[in-house]
C-alpha cells in the first residue's frame, strides 16, 4: 500500500442531457502507483478526460455529476482522502498542489491577457505562499527545467507570442510548480509536431525520475503509450474493457477494441490496400453489446500489404503523364510591421523559392513542423494568399494571373479540405445548404431539388446518414464533421484536392477511416491530392512521392517510401527518429530502463 498514490474505484460519472442519462465514466477502477505511468486510451468519448476531470473534482456541474465510486489520494504522510467526500474549499487544496493537470488544448487553457510568468507565479503564490520575487526565481528556474528557450523573456511573454509546444512547456511549468505527486496529462501531445512531441514526453519521463512522481496519461495515440507507459488503461464508451501492463497489452491484447486500436495506425514497414478500423474486430449488437470478430491482428493484416512491384508499376504509369500543376520558385512572404505607423521592418519568408510538380491521380505528400510553410503552399496554390513571386501552373494558366472568372473555375477543380473541421463550417448553417452552398456558386445542377438528391448521395458516400442534411455542425463528432467537409469538396466534381492537416485532430481509429476514404474517393473519382500533415508516418502511407520541409524551403523531395528508408538530410532523420512506432523493442527498452525484466 506504500507506493500507492491513486486509488479509483467504481467512479461513475454520469450528464444529464434533454431528459437522458449518460453514463461517460461507468464503474471505472485502476490503482496508480509511485514513479509509475498509466496510459489510458481510447477514442473520443470514450471517458477518459471524464475519468481525470472526476479527479480534480472538475466536472460541471449541472449538467455532470460524480454519482458514484471513490477516488482515493494517499498523502505522503501516509494519510488516505478521498477526494469525493470532502468539501470543494477541501479539495482546493489538493488541486494543482499534490495533483496537477495539464489541459489537452494550452491556447485555451492560458489566460491570453496575462503574461506566461504571472500565470505560473500565481500557482506558486496561491499553493507555496512565497513573495513575489521568490515567486518569480522559482518560475524562471521551472522555466529553466522545461527547456524553455530564454527563460527570462518568455516569462513577459504573452501566451499569443509563443509557438504551441512553448505553450505546452509552460503548461508543464505550471503543473510542476508544486511538485505534485500525481500529474495528469490530458492529449498534451495531440496537435504538436513529432520532433516537439518527443522532447515534451522526454521532459515528462526526467521530472518524472526525479520526484518520483505517478502519471497519468490520456491519450489515442498507441505509438505514444508503448515509449512512455507501464501500463495501460483501455476504455470504450464510459467503461475500461481492457488493463494490464504494457507488454501483454501489446504483445497479446485480448479485447477485440483494443485489437482495433493496435491495428489501425498506418505501419510505417509496408503499405496496406486499406488500414484495419475497430469495426473490422468488433460489431455491436443491438442490445449494445460487443461481439468479437474473432480475428488477431496479424491474421487481418497477413495478406493487406500491397507488394513493392506492384507500387513500381503504377509510379512508371503516374510519372510518365504530363504533370498537372507545376510550382516555379514560388515565394510567400509576409510583412512584420513596427512602430506606430506599421512600417514594414521586415518580412516572414513562409514560402521561400520553393519548386515542384503534381502529377495527374497522383498523391503528393508535404510534411515538415509547424511554421515550416506547407500549409502556406496550399493557401497560395488556391489564392487565399497573395504570392509574392513565381509561378503556379494549372492547365497552361499561371494561377498568380488569373481574374475573377478564370479563378472561380479553378476553384471548381481544385478544392481544400482544412484542417480544424470546426471552425471550417458555418455554425448557422445545416450541413446539408454548406454542402449545397458551393454547388450552388457555381452552377452544378439545373435547381436546389437535384443539388439535396445529390448532397444526400454524397453523404451516403462519406458514410453519414443522408437524413442528416438539416443537422447543424454542433450535433456531429469531429471525424464526422471532417468527413462533412470531404463531402462539400467533393460536391463541385473537383480533380484536384489540398488536405491541409485534414486527420491530425482525430481519433487514431477515425483518422483511419477518414484515410481509406480519402484512397477509395481518389480511385473512384481519378483526383489527385496535395496531402500536407506534420505526422510523417500518415504522410508516408498516404502519398506516392514526399516533399520535405523546413523554414519555407524544400529539404528533399523524392519517392515517399525512399525518403522514409533512406533519408538524404539530418532534419528529415530527425523527423523520422522522433516518430512514436510503437515496436515492441522500444518497450522492451523502456521497461527495463525501470528495472522490469520481460521475456
Amino acid at each position: 500500500m506504500e507506493n500507492i498514490l491513486l486509488e479509483f474505484k467504481n467512479l461513475v460519472t454520469e450528464f444529464h442531457t434533454e431528459g437522458t442519462i449518460v453514463k461517460a465514466v461507468n464503474g471505472v477502477s485502476f490503482t496508480l502507483n509511485k514513479g509509475e505511468t498509466i496510459g489510458i486510451v481510447g477514442e473520443s468519448g470514450s471517458g477518459k478526460s471524464v475519468t481525470s476531470l472526476s479527479a480534480m473534482r472538475l466536472i460541471p456541474s449541472p449538467p455532470g455529476k460524480i454519482s458514484g465510486g471513490e477516488i482515493i489520494f494517499h498523502e505522503k504522510d501516509g494519510t488516505a482522502t478521498d477526494l469525493l467526500a470532502i468539501s470543494e474549499e477541501e479539495i482546493r487544496k489538493f488541486r494543482g498542489n499534490d495533483i496537477a493537470m495539464i489541459f489537452q488544448e494550452p491556447m485555451t487553457s492560458l489566460n491570453p491577457v496575462f503574461t506566461c510568468g504571472d500565470q505560473v507565479m500565481e500557482a506558486i503564490i496561491l499553493h507555496q505562499k512565497l513573495n513575489k520575487k521568490d515567486a518569480k526565481a522559482l518560475t524562471i528556474k521551472l522555466f529553466k527545467e522545461v527547456q524553455l528557450p530564454t527563460p527570462e523573456r518568455i516569462f513577459s511573454t504573452y501566451p499569443h507570442q509563443i509557438s504551441g509546444g512553448q505553450k505546452q512547456r509552460v503548461m508543464i511549468a505550471m503543473a510542476m510548480s508544486c511538485q505534485p505527486s500525481v500529474l495528469i496529462a490530458d492529449e498534451p501531445t495531440t496537435a504538436l509536431d513529432v520532433t516537439v512531441q518527443k522532447t515534451i514526453l522526454q521532459l515528462m519521463q526526467n521530472l518524472q525520475k526525479e520526484h518520483d512522481m505517478g502519471i497519468m496519461f490520456i491519450t489515442h495515440d498507441l505509438g505514444v503509450i508503448a515509449e512512455l507507459a507501464d501500463k495501460v488503461v483501455v476504455m470504450y464508451k464510459g467503461n475500461i474493457v481492457e488493463q494490464g501492463g504494457v507488454w501483454d497489452i501489446f504483445t497479446n491484447p485480448k479485447h477485440p477494441y483494443t485489437k482495433g486500436l493496435l491495428a489501425c495506425r498506418p505501419p510505417l514497414d509496408k503499405r496496406y490496400t486499406f488500414l484495419p478500423t475497430v469495426s473490422d474486430f468488433m460489431k455491436i449488437d443491438e442490445s449494445g453489446e460487443i461481439i468479437d470478430n474473432g480475428i488477431s491482428v496479424a491474421e487481418f493484416t497477413k495478406d493487406l500489404a500491397i507488394p513493392e512491384s506492384e507500387r513500381v508499376a503504377k509510379h512508371k504509369t503516374l510519372y510518365s503523364q504530363e504533370p498537372l500543376m507545376q510550382i516555379k520558385n514560388l515565394k510567400t512572404y509576409f510583412p512584420i510591421r513596427n512602430g506606430f505607423f506599421g512600417g514594414i521592418s521586415d518580412h516572414v519568408k513562409a514560402v521561400d523559392n520553393v519548386s515542384f510538380d503534381v502529377y495527374p491521380g497522383e498523391t503528393l505528400g508535404l510534411v515538415g513542423e509547424s511554421g515550416c510553410g506547407k500549409t502556406t503552399i496550399g493557401r497560395t496554390i488556391i489564392r487565399l494568399e497573395e504570392p509574392t513571386e513565381g509561378e503556379m501552373i494549372y492547365k497552361g494558366r499561371d494561377i498568380a494571373k488569373m481574374n475573377t472568372e478564370e479563378l472561380r473555375l479553378f476553384r471548381k477543380d481544385v478544392q481544400i479540405i482544412f484542417q480544424d473541421p470546426y471552425s471550417s463550417l458555418n455554425p448557422r448553417m445545416t450541413i446539408g445548404n454548406a454542402i449545397m452552398e458551393p454547388m450552388q456558386v457555381h452552377g452544378i445542377l439545373e435547381n436546389d431539388e437535384q443539388r439535396k438528391k445529390k448532397v444526400e448521395e454524397l453523404l451516403t458516400r462519406v458514410s453519414l446518414d443522408p437524413a442528416h442534411f438539416y443537422r447543424y455542425p454542433h450535433e456531429f463528432s469531429g471525424g464526422q464533421r471532417q468527413r462533412i467537409g470531404i463531402a462539400r469538396a467533393l460536391a463541385v466534381k473537383p480533380k484536384f484536392i489540398i488536405c491541409d492537416e485534414s486527420v491530425s485532430a482525430l481519433d487514431v481509429s477515425v483518422q483511419a477511416q477518414v484515410l481509406n476514404l480519402l484512397n477509395e474517393l481518389k480511385e473512384e473519382f481519378g483526383l489527385t491530392y496535395i496531402f500536407i500533415s506534420h505526422d510523417l508516418s500518415v504522410v508516408k502511407y498516404m502519398s506516392d512521392r514526399m516533399v520535405v520541409m523546413q523554414a519555407g524551403k524544400i529539404e528533399e523531395m523524392g519517392d515517399a517510401d525512399q525518403i522514409y528508408n533512406k533519408p538524404g538530410t539530418e532534419y528529415t532523420q530527425k523527423l523520422i527518429d522522433a516518430i512514436p512506432e510503437g515496436k515492441l523493442e522500444d518497450i522492451k527498452k523502456h521497461l527495463e530502463s525501470k528495472g522490469v525484466i520481460v521475456s
